[in-house]
């Protein structure tokens, strides 16, 4: 068993955490982008985006702690960044550019409420994570003033 697991499992999560938060900083961004890409010769609006995480290892009890006891690596990784599939609102606003004939536009599928929500659950994953990379720095610097 390596004795820095402690800091690559919170160093994974850490930089898991800080992407999540990037992503939901851009969906909020583009809460209002009507022109987000342009697919067949038409401007679609933006997709929401999400990330999506999973452990590095995956598998029975014993053989993660198999692997861990061995030295191996664990953590989280990010699998992706998916788009979100729910379909776009549609906004009554006959003066706008991107209007359609009756009128509507077609706006994102970002709730702003739901990714501020989603960006305090990244903002306190993240502190709970760096809480246990100092715990772990303590308990270091703590055997290191055994051997005094």
């Amino acid at each position: 068993m390596k004795l820095t697991n402690g800091f690559d499992i919170s160093a994974s999560a850490l930089t898991a955490q800080r992407l999540r938060m990037d992503v939901i900083s851009s969906n909020i961004a583009n809460a209002e982008t009507t022109r987000g890409s342009f697919v067949n010769g038409e401007f679609q609006p933006y997709k929401r985006k999400m990330v999506v995480m999973e452990p590095m290892k995956q598998g029975s009890f014993a053989s993660m702690l198999q692997d861990e006891m061995g030295g191996k690596n664990q953590g989280v990784k990010v699998a992706g960044i998916i788009e979100d599939k729910t379909p776009e609102k549609l906004v009554y606003n006959p003066t706008h550019p991107d209007a359609d004939a009756s009128g509507y536009v077609r706006m994102p599928n970002v709730d702003v409420t739901k990714e501020m929500v989603d960006m305090i659950s990244a903002s306190r994953s993240y502190e709970a994570n760096v809480t246990a990379l100092n715990a772990t720095k303590a308990m270091f610097v703590k055997a290191l003033e055994i051997g005094k």
